[in-house]
């Protein structure tokens, strides 16, 4: 994400308000920091499709290095699993780390577009990875 004091306080700021997911192009239900045991509805666009997201935050960490947050998927949502987005940082180096556990969703259709939503998660993660900077 870059280095510095400046750098830190910017992206462990942002990351708890959601910008990584509303400047990777999603809208977040929530206008505030995220908290623990919120549900918040995430919502896509995609070539004129909505799609809606239900999450439920399980966990925050608000530490000297290390600030973040994970979700995990409420039904209704294209995949089953949990997404975290943790910001660290090393001496100067501010680094973001996200990890996602998904699996197919119990519905259709998403069920049978597993493979597609998979591609799509990818493409989406290099968005996270760029969204701070």
């Amino acid at each position: 994400m870059g280095t510095g004091e400046p750098v830190w306080e910017r992206v462990a700021d942002e990351v708890l308000r959601w910008r990584v997911k509303t400047e990777s192009g999603f809208a977040v239900g929530s206008p505030g920091p995220v908290s623990k045991g919120e549900r918040v509805i995430v919502t896509a666009h995609c070539l004129g499709v909505t799609v809606v997201e239900p999450v439920e935050v399980v966990a925050v960490v608000r530490e000297p290095d290390r600030v973040g947050f994970a979700y995990r998927t409420l039904p209704g949502h294209p995949v089953s699993g949990e997404e975290a987005f943790i910001v660290h940082r090393h001496g100067d180096q501010v680094h973001l780390t996200v990890r996602s556990l998904t699996r197919a969703a119990s519905q259709q259709p998403w069920r049978a577009l597993f493979p597609i939503l998979q591609v799509a998660q990818r493409i989406v993660r290099q968005r996270y990875l760029r969204a701070l900077r």
